[in-house]
């Protein structure tokens, strides 16, 4: 199995592959390369319906260079913590950047959370984020600004008159409330235009099945939450043949 890095004409190959409709096992066994090796280099360039090739190349060879300008001086990098591979370890902070990129959530908030997740402490102050993603700080700050709207991030006081951006052990569930809420209030604001239409006309009637969907998520999604939660916080109960049990099946019990 060939080594280093995927070049231009590999990345082609990924191109036309998506294009036929391959999965990416199937790319990567024509490239005789690793299935993860395709998956992310798909993943951190768009996604299987975005990808392009000399696009994917030219961003890869900008964070190599930014790899480069921000690699610190000296005979050696620091060691990473507990041992890990320095290399593996920035892989996977893009590919997890990307992943919510292709989610929906804007590029610059996706890397500062996933900074943030990716941090043993689970918090950093405006310097050190600028510092590690090597932006301005006026970046870190709309960041940041978006992060607290959908309750991922929440400030506390530091040293000094620093303040640091912290990731709670439930983010998760803060930011699918606050998800919930918002699109309660897309149903309030719904049910407000089935009386300014005129119920049962066309417009109005559009209107009230909007509020009876979103209503029905809005419910679903802050109970599931609520559950997912309890559950997780609950010592596992580990079965007979000694294996954990997954979420799905611990939520169905």
């Amino acid at each position: 199995m060939p080594g280093g890095r995927l070049t231009q004409q590999d990345r082609q190959q990924i191109a036309l592959g998506l294009a036929d409709g391959l999965a990416y096992a199937e790319i990567a066994r024509r490239l005789d390369r690793p299935t993860s090796t395709v998956t992310r280099e798909v993943m951190r360039n768009g996604g299987p319906t975005a990808y392009r090739a000399d696009a994917a190349h030219r961003a890869t060879e900008r964070r190599a260079h930014r790899r480069r300008q921000s690699a610190p001086r000296g005979p050696q990098a620091p060691e990473q913590a507990y041992g890990r591979d320095a290399e593996a370890v920035h892989e996977y902070e893009e590919t997890f950047t990307t992943v919510m990129t292709a989610s929906g959530m804007p590029t610059m908030p996706a890397r500062v959370m996933a900074c943030l997740t990716l941090t043993d402490s689970g918090s950093l102050t405006a310097s050190e984020l600028v510092q590690r993603l090597q932006v301005s700080p006026a970046s870190v700050s709309k960041a940041i600004a978006f992060l607290e709207s959908q309750g991922m991030v929440r400030r506390e006081q530091g040293e000094g008159r620093r303040e640091r951006y912290v990731v709670d052990d439930d983010v998760w569930y803060q930011s699918m409330m606050a998800s919930s809420r918002a699109i309660a209030q897309l149903v309030e604001t719904a049910r407000q235009g089935v009386r300014v239409f005129v119920s049962g006309t066309p417009a109005a009637t559009r209107l009230e099945n909007i509020a009876r969907f979103l209503d029905f998520v809005s419910e679903s999604t802050a109970r599931a939450a609520e559950q997912a939660r309890e559950i997780l916080r609950s010592k596992p109960e580990a079965p007979s043949d000694g294996t954990a049990p997954s979420g799905s099946e611990r939520i169905r019990q």
